[in-house]
């Protein structure tokens, strides 16, 4: 199940992950004026979490979600280059990067 070079299944790679959707699958997608929402709903096995809302803006990314423990949301920001950076870290082993302009 696991891939065949890693040597932990506590750390392994978010992009395997996201690879391996072997059950139901539930989000909603709206399209306000100024963003894209997107909402994830936990379908797994108990414990589940609360709602995952995304949204995209032209200059931004937030995510959030309840906390029932504290009953507050928690939102972390994006920079579209640090969405871009995301994207690019989930398929890369662990280390440091710094990503550079492909010159044509």
């Amino acid at each position: 199940m696991w891939p065949q070079n890693h040597k932990s299944p506590v750390a392994i790679p978010l992009a395997f992950v996201l690879r391996q959707v072997q059950h139901r699958a539930m989000f909603t997608i709206e399209h306000d004026f100024d963003a894209t929402i997107v909402t994830i709903v936990d379908e797994g096995e108990a414990p589940l979490q609360e709602d995952v809302i995304i949204s995209a803006f032209a200059e931004c990314v937030t995510v959030e979600q309840h906390d029932p423990r504290t009953d507050r949301v928690h939102k972390v920001t994006f920079s579209l280059q640090q969405l871009r950076d995301l994207g690019a870290a989930l398929d890369l082993p662990e280390g440091a990067y710094r990503l550079t302009p492909v010159e044509e």
